[in-house]
């Protein structure tokens, strides 16, 4: 697989600053449980990101309204995983350490600021990590050499940019446009600077 210009312009519109490194998606294939077993943990846990989100911000209407059906797509997304982890005889493994997520929590301003300003610290980081997903599943879609997965992934694909914007529309609208787009643009160059010192490995989807 080749970074070409089209790769290029797809993360562009993501917002995302590197791409992902081309040696990615046939490591990727080299252990299909291991992949499908890592996709599987970050769908059970974005399941229960939106269930903490809810948790903790039951006052605003919007984001209960928006996250409530997106905590039983993420867990059908895990069903879904679990389901062809099944339907080729692979095994779900054990959940593994997510370095990338923690690199981009550890970026995070906590215990300072207003509540709406540490709302938008956990929606950027949410949505920075479904960009990255969406990019990923996008690689898969176009150059894993199973067509079943192929089909797979690229809905996989579509539903992340949905929740890439979803969570970047409720920051706006809870904490303003003007704030959302000074921070968000930390968060890239941050996320960035995170992939291009991370091990290129096959066994994780970040």
């Amino acid at each position: 697989m080749k970074t070409t210009q089209e790769n290029i312009t797809s993360i562009q519109m993501l917002g995302l600053q590197l791409p992902t490194d081309p040696r990615w998606v046939n490591l990727a294939e080299m252990d299909l449980e291991e992949i499908l077993t890592d996709h599987a943990y970050c769908e059970q846990k974005a399941a229960m990101t939106c269930i903490s989100l809810i948790q903790n911000y039951p006052e605003r209407k919007e984001l209960v309204k928006e996250l409530a059906p997106l905590v039983t797509e993420e867990w059908g997304h895990f069903r879904l995983v679990l389901s062809e982890l099944d339907k080729r005889g692979l095994d779900l493994g054990k959940q593994r350490k997510d370095e990338y997520v923690n690199a981009l929590m550890k970026f995070q301003r906590k215990g300072i600021g207003t509540q709406e300003e540490r709302l938008l610290e956990k929606l950027l980081v949410f949505a920075l990590i479904e960009a990255r997903s969406c990019e990923r599943f996008r690689l898969l879609s176009l150059y894993i050499s199973d067509d079943d997965l192929k089909a797979f992934y690229h809905r996989f694909m579509v539903s992340e940019a949905g929740h890439y914007r979803l969570f970047i529309d409720l920051a706006n609208h809870y904490c303003g446009e003007e704030k959302v787009r000074k921070r968000w643009k930390e968060y890239l160059a941050h996320e960035a600077e995170v992939l291009e010192n991370l091990e290129v490995r096959g066994d994780r989807m970040h």
